[in-house]
């Protein structure tokens, strides 16, 4: 996938509000976001003790207690958490790390900086997230994790996975970014595993200024997390000062994001139980639709913390083709309605196809011990699926029933206009 545009031409990626401006529609979208009563009251300590309160620590341990997990370590995003777990591992160049294949970048940027290979398992049938069997097919002698995608808040079957992984000494971990506060068999997202990453960037379920942090019940992950993450891998040394016994970061989340994070965690809970109801009743208004299918949710999933809505058209019925069909969406009124082929990993890393192609380090012989693919048709199972999946910007905890029922009318009326 290349582009002609020069630097000064190209358009950059944005995040947040910035994303966001100019979508249209009557239905809700999660800016201005709604902040927990006490922000100002958080923020005013961390002002008025002059940066000497640990509101980090305090936001670290709410987290962590949330869960029932001993460990939390802030960060200033959820790249950065995930960059934090990819050292702290501390595997070797040239190791494979299976990573779903419809995922967003921030989840395997850490793997590449540290010079790990992904390697993107295809998503089951139907469904956008991988499973065991799809999990299993990429095993190797190199292969030392499971990094596990709950994309749209969907939460992967893990005890399937997480057998498979002990049969095979693997660690799994998940990227729960877009999951905060779901439930699986009764358990929280993010700690159904060794680890777990989170988002509370501005746009997420959880939405902060920025930020993001780590779960884990790993003492020794949580120490080395923090002295790679955090401390940029320095130690004192009596006599000396600062040694620096590998090459770490300063992935330290603020004193006021976590003023901000900590009170959003105080409403958080409410608005995901709420968004769960919302989120099925859609489901079940838009699987009455003919030619049209919300993602499955599995029974194994309690609660759906849904940050991304979306359908499944099938082309045979319509006389227009997905890209079509999502303009017409979003020209009724549902915001940012478009297709997501962008999350189709393995074809949107064009520089990781080029260095596996010329086997620059580490698709180099040795470090790797095999050839490398990436593009979208190592993943059939998960293009197919893009290829029919429209989605809207977000899914807010302001949908009510009257919104689920405008938008379901919105995508019924224009599958009335084009079907064949």
């Amino acid at each position: 996938m290349t582009s002609d545009a020069t630097p000064s031409q190209r358009e950059r990626a944005r995040f947040g509000a910035e994303s966001q401006k100019g979508l249209g529609g009557d239905l809700p979208q999660p800016f201005p976001r709604q902040i927990g009563p006490r922000a100002m009251e958080y923020l005013a300590e961390v002002v008025e003790s002059g940066l000497t309160c640990d509101m980090v620590g305090r936001f670290e341990q709410a987290f962590a207690a949330s869960h029932g997990v001993k460990h939390c370590i802030a960060t200033p995003g959820c790249t950065p958490a995930l960059a934090v777990l990819a050292a702290a591992f501390d595997f070797e160049p040239g190791d494979e790390v299976i990573v779903s294949s419809v995922t967003d970048f921030g989840t395997v940027q850490g793997l590449i900086n540290a010079g790990y290979i992904p390697v993107f398992a295809d998503t089951q049938p139907g469904t956008i997230n991988i499973g065991p069997d799809t999990i299993e097919a990429c095993i190797s002698d190199r292969t030392r994790a499971i990094l596990i995608v709950h994309m749209t808040g969907l939460i992967c079957d893990m005890d399937p996975i997480t057998e498979l992984a002990r049969r095979h000494d693997l660690v799994v971990y998940e990227d729960a970014c877009q999951a905060i506060f779901g439930r699986y068999k009764g358990r929280w997202a993010g700690s159904l595993s060794t680890a777990g990453a989170f988002s509370f960037d501005s746009e997420k379920t959880m939405g902060s200024d920025v930020g993001g942090c780590i779960l884990t019940d790993d003492d020794e992950l949580a120490e080395r997390a923090r002295f790679v993450g955090q401390s940029r891998g320095g130690e004192m040394v009596e006599h000396f000062g600062r040694v620096h016994r590998v090459n770490g970061f300063a992935h330290r989340m603020t004193q006021s994001t976590a003023a901000i994070t900590l009170a959003q965690l105080d409403i958080i809970q409410p608005q995901v139980a709420h968004i769960d109801r919302m989120i099925r009743l859609l489901h079940q208004l838009l699987d009455e639709i003919p030619g049209i299918s919300a993602l499955p949710i599995p029974d194994t999933v309690d609660v759906y913390s849904c940050w991304m809505a979306g359908f499944l058209i099938d082309p045979e019925q319509f006389s227009c083709d997905t890209e079509q069909f999502a303009a017409r969406v979003a020209a009724a009124g549902i915001p940012g309605a478009g297709q997501a082929r962008y999350y189709l990993l393995p074809a949107a890393l064009p520089y990781l196809s080029e260095a596996a192609q010329q086997l620059r380090f580490p698709y180099s012989q040795p470090p790797a011990t095999r050839t490398y693919r990436y593009d979208g048709d190592s993943c059939p199972e998960a293009q197919a699926l893009l290829e029919r999946y429209i989605r809207w910007s977000t899914f807010c905890e302001r949908y009510e029933p009257h919104h689920c029922e405008q938008a379901a009318h919105i995508v019924r009326a224009v599958a009335e206009q084009v079907r064949r």
